[in-house]
């Protein structure tokens, strides 16, 4: 199945989060999602000034492997997969280090806290969609008791590699994972007092959140982890930047490295060629006829021989511009191969192209316009379309095979960066006159937004499912983004 999940990156940039989840039934899992990209007139997008150079380097595209799933309570009772593989790897290191097991031992450190900071992070969440008072009160205390034993649990490992075979380098890949855990925890457990502040008479547990999260901070100290400071704003600027960097070492282990290449350029070229043997069949069947007709010297089959020369040149070029657009709807632009572990699982492909009314599923036409005013508007207006496709496919058995944890697929989280679109928009406030009660006039100022409108369309197997999304823009930026049904 495909999820898709959206938000505001930054003010220039929303991010697309798709979900390919793979079918193990199924050995060739294929999946699609076809993006329209509706753009007002007034923008000036068009073919002429934003071509697919420029939507490529407007978009960014990273492809990771789905986290394992665990649950917090069941990584917290120490008896599932990812401690007991860190435990392992920590110990083979220690006893005869070589290159393989310290590979080894830094990927489990980035398993064990990817799985743990999706674990924190999905608890979270549920905690923030429970209604009922008390079991919200029950689930926090679950949730701390829980992250307290997975941190005692994997700080208590340090003993294991604190030898003299293992130096003090690989050593630091531990404190990295250490650091990291103790920064993702302190983050979800502020969030859940968030949440139990506005909850009433929430008795101890609120003190028992803010001891932990002061115990949390001393052992950052007696370690050297940087924390935050209230003074100096060089520190806070440089946490930043570390936990960033943090955050891309432990993710990299299930970041999946794409080698981009032009897709179907064997064939492409082929074609290319048919048509100039078609224009060279046209030309070489026009000069026997005029040879025929006129003789092998004379001027009319001299005038023919030129006109056929140059006609064979547009038959060439109109051949190759019909070849081109009907490779258009079977091919695509780029196509990466997935690769894990140096074995190919699947593959991505995709295109973009601006299209007319004509070319748009009325499905989608009906989901774009809602309404009669909205119809109106496309009339005037002549919005553009830009469509941006994207397949994939998924060896489930080569994925399974290549993975000690369960890979229910992978994730694409791709950005648009909308700088471009903003370039021609108008100034973002817009003055009102309104008449008050004295008979004067007050000025009321306001937005000026431009509305992007994005429908996706997902098909995998026999599903069909269409999402619409709507970005509220102006041009200091993006305003917010709602998914409409």
């Amino acid at each position: 199945m495909i999820e898709i999940k959206t938000k505001v990156h930054d003010n220039f940039s929303i991010e697309f989060k798709q979900s390919f989840v793979v079918n193990d039934k199924v050995k060739k899992n294929n999946f699609a999602v076809n993006t329209w990209i509706f753009v007002p007139n007034s923008l000036d997008i068009n073919p002429f000034t934003y071509g697919k150079d420029q939507f490529y380097r407007d978009v960014k595209s990273n492809v990771r492997l789905i986290t394992p799933v665990f649950l917090l309570r069941d990584i917290a009772l120490n008896q599932h997969t990812p401690l007991t593989n860190l435990r392992k790897a920590m110990s083979e290191l220690a006893s005869a280090p070589d290159k393989g097991k310290t590979i080894e031992y830094e990927y489990q450190i980035k398993m064990y806290c990817a799985i743990s900071k999706s674990a924190m992070r999905d608890e979270v969440f549920h905690i923030y969609k429970t209604k009922e008072k008390s079991d919200c009160l029950y689930l926090t205390q679950e949730y701390l008791n829980n992250v307290k034993s997975i941190l005692s649990a994997y700080r208590s490992l340090k003993q294991i590699i604190n030898v003299p075979t293992v130096s003090d380098g690989v050593r630091d890949f531990f404190s990295f994972g250490d650091e990291y855990l103790g920064h993702i925890a302190s983050i979800y457990t502020i969030r859940i007092l968030q949440k139990i502040e506005s909850v009433e008479r929430h008795g101890d547990i609120r003190d028992h959140i803010a001891d932990f999260l002061k115990e949390n901070e001393n052992y950052k100290i007696e370690c050297g982890y940087p924390i935050v400071s209230k003074e100096d704003d060089t520190l806070n600027r440089n946490l930043v930047y570390r936990h960033g960097m943090l955050k891309k070492f432990i993710e990299s282990v299930l970041f999946i490295k794409l080698d981009k290449k032009k897709d179907g350029v064997a064939v492409e070229q082929m074609l290319y060629a048919i048509a100039a043997g078609i224009a060279m069949i046209f030309a070489t069947v026009i000069s026997f006829f005029a040879q025929k007709t006129f003789g092998s010297l004379s001027i009319p089959l001299f005038i023919i021989l030129i006109i056929s020369y140059m006609l064979k040149d547009r038959i060439k070029d109109l051949t190759r511009y019909y070849f081109a657009h009907k490779l258009g709807d079977n091919f695509f632009d780029n196509k990466a191969v997935i690769k894990i572990k140096d074995a190919d699982v699947g593959w991505i492909k995709e295109g973009v192209d601006f299209i007319n009314d004509s070319k748009t599923p009325k499905e989608v036409l009906n989901i774009r316009n809602r309404t009669t005013l909205l119809r109106a508007e496309n009339t005037i207006f002549d919005e553009k379309i830009i469509l941006y496709r994207k397949m994939v496919y998924i060896n489930s058995q080569k994925l399974a095979a290549n993975y000690d944890y369960p890979i229910s697929g992978i994730n694409d989280i791709f950005r648009i960066h909308v700088t471009r679109f903003t370039q021609k928009m108008d100034n973002p406030d817009q003055s009102l006159s309104i008449i008050n009660d004295n008979g004067g006039i007050d000025v009321v100022v306001s937005q000026k937004i431009y509305y992007l409108n994005i429908i996706m369309q997902v098909r995998y197997e026999e599903h069909i499912e269409y999402k619409r999304f709507r970005l509220v823009m102006t041009r200091d930026g993006i305003q917010s983004v709602e998914e409409i049904n």
